[in-house]
Protein backbone atom coordinates (compact mmCIF):
# COMPACT_ATOMS: atom_id res chain seq x y z
CA UNK A 1 0.00 0.00 0.00
CA UNK A 2 2.83 2.42 0.78
CA UNK A 3 4.08 2.23 -2.81
CA UNK A 4 0.64 3.11 -4.15
CA UNK A 5 0.45 6.11 -1.79
CA UNK A 6 3.83 7.35 -3.04
CA UNK A 7 2.69 6.96 -6.63
CA UNK A 8 -0.50 8.88 -5.90
CA UNK A 9 1.44 11.58 -4.05
CA UNK A 10 3.90 11.88 -6.94
CA UNK A 11 1.03 12.18 -9.44
CA UNK A 12 -0.65 14.87 -7.34
CA UNK A 13 2.61 16.79 -7.00
CA UNK A 14 3.17 16.58 -10.76
CA UNK A 15 -0.35 17.91 -11.34
CA UNK A 16 0.31 20.81 -8.92
CA UNK A 17 3.53 21.63 -10.77
CA UNK A 18 1.72 21.60 -14.11
CA UNK A 19 -0.99 23.91 -12.76
CA UNK A 20 1.60 26.34 -11.38
CA UNK A 21 3.65 26.31 -14.58
CA UNK A 22 0.61 27.02 -16.73
CA UNK A 23 -0.54 29.75 -14.34
CA UNK A 24 2.87 31.44 -14.43
CA UNK A 25 3.08 31.37 -18.23
CA UNK A 26 -0.47 32.64 -18.71
CA UNK A 27 0.02 35.36 -16.12
CA UNK A 28 3.28 36.50 -17.71
CA UNK A 29 1.46 36.79 -21.06
CA UNK A 30 -1.12 39.23 -19.69
CA UNK A 31 -0.69 42.87 -20.73
CA UNK A 32 1.33 44.91 -18.24
CA UNK A 33 2.40 41.98 -16.09
CA UNK A 34 6.03 42.06 -15.02
CA UNK A 35 8.25 39.66 -13.09
CA UNK A 36 7.33 41.19 -9.72
CA UNK A 37 3.63 40.53 -10.28
CA UNK A 38 4.27 36.93 -11.32
CA UNK A 39 6.44 36.33 -8.26
CA UNK A 40 3.88 37.92 -5.94
CA UNK A 41 1.03 35.83 -7.37
CA UNK A 42 3.02 32.59 -7.24
CA UNK A 43 4.00 33.32 -3.64
CA UNK A 44 0.36 33.91 -2.68
CA UNK A 45 -0.87 30.72 -4.39
CA UNK A 46 1.95 28.66 -2.89
CA UNK A 47 1.34 30.03 0.60
CA UNK A 48 -2.41 29.41 0.38
CA UNK A 49 -1.94 25.84 -0.80
CA UNK A 50 0.69 25.14 1.87
CA UNK A 51 -1.58 26.49 4.62
CA UNK A 52 -4.76 24.76 3.50
CA UNK A 53 -3.40 21.65 1.81
CA UNK A 54 -5.66 22.37 -1.15
CA UNK A 55 -4.69 21.70 -4.72
CA UNK A 56 -4.40 25.00 -6.62
CA UNK A 57 -7.14 23.89 -9.05
CA UNK A 58 -9.53 23.32 -6.14
CA UNK A 59 -8.64 26.66 -4.57
CA UNK A 60 -8.34 28.88 -7.65
CA UNK A 61 -9.90 26.99 -10.56
CA UNK A 62 -8.55 27.00 -14.09
CA UNK A 63 -5.00 28.44 -14.25
CA UNK A 64 -5.76 30.44 -17.42
CA UNK A 65 -8.84 32.10 -15.96
CA UNK A 66 -7.12 32.75 -12.65
CA UNK A 67 -4.17 34.36 -14.44
CA UNK A 68 -6.57 36.80 -16.11
CA UNK A 69 -8.21 37.58 -12.75
CA UNK A 70 -4.87 38.18 -11.05
CA UNK A 71 -3.66 40.44 -13.86
CA UNK A 72 -6.87 42.48 -13.70
CA UNK A 73 -6.46 42.84 -9.94
CA UNK A 74 -2.73 43.62 -9.80
CA UNK A 75 -1.96 45.54 -12.99
CA UNK A 76 -3.07 49.17 -13.09
CA UNK A 77 -5.50 49.74 -15.97
CA UNK A 78 -3.40 52.44 -17.62
CA UNK A 79 -0.33 50.19 -17.62
CA UNK A 80 -2.29 47.30 -19.14
CA UNK A 81 -3.74 49.62 -21.80
CA UNK A 82 -0.26 50.88 -22.73
CA UNK A 83 0.99 47.30 -23.01
CA UNK A 84 -1.96 46.35 -25.24
CA UNK A 85 -1.28 49.31 -27.53
CA UNK A 86 2.42 48.48 -27.68
CA UNK A 87 1.67 44.82 -28.41
CA UNK A 88 -0.78 45.84 -31.14
CA UNK A 89 1.76 48.17 -32.72
CA UNK A 90 4.42 45.46 -32.66
CA UNK A 91 2.04 42.96 -34.27
CA UNK A 92 1.23 45.48 -37.02
CA UNK A 93 4.91 46.17 -37.64
CA UNK A 94 5.64 42.45 -37.77
CA UNK A 95 2.85 41.95 -40.30
CA UNK A 96 4.14 44.77 -42.51
CA UNK A 97 7.68 43.40 -42.38
CA UNK A 98 6.50 39.90 -43.33
CA UNK A 99 4.52 41.27 -46.26
CA UNK A 100 7.54 43.29 -47.41
CA UNK A 101 9.73 40.20 -47.13
CA UNK A 102 7.24 38.16 -49.16
CA UNK A 103 6.94 40.88 -51.80
CA UNK A 104 10.69 41.22 -52.25
CA UNK A 105 11.32 37.49 -52.14
CA UNK A 106 13.93 37.73 -49.40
Amino acid sequence: MAKKDRTTDAAQEKDREKWMARFQVRLAMQPGVDRAIVLQAVKEVTAHCAETGEHPRAAFGDPDAYAVQVAEALVPQDRAARARRRDGAMATLDSVLRKAKDATGL
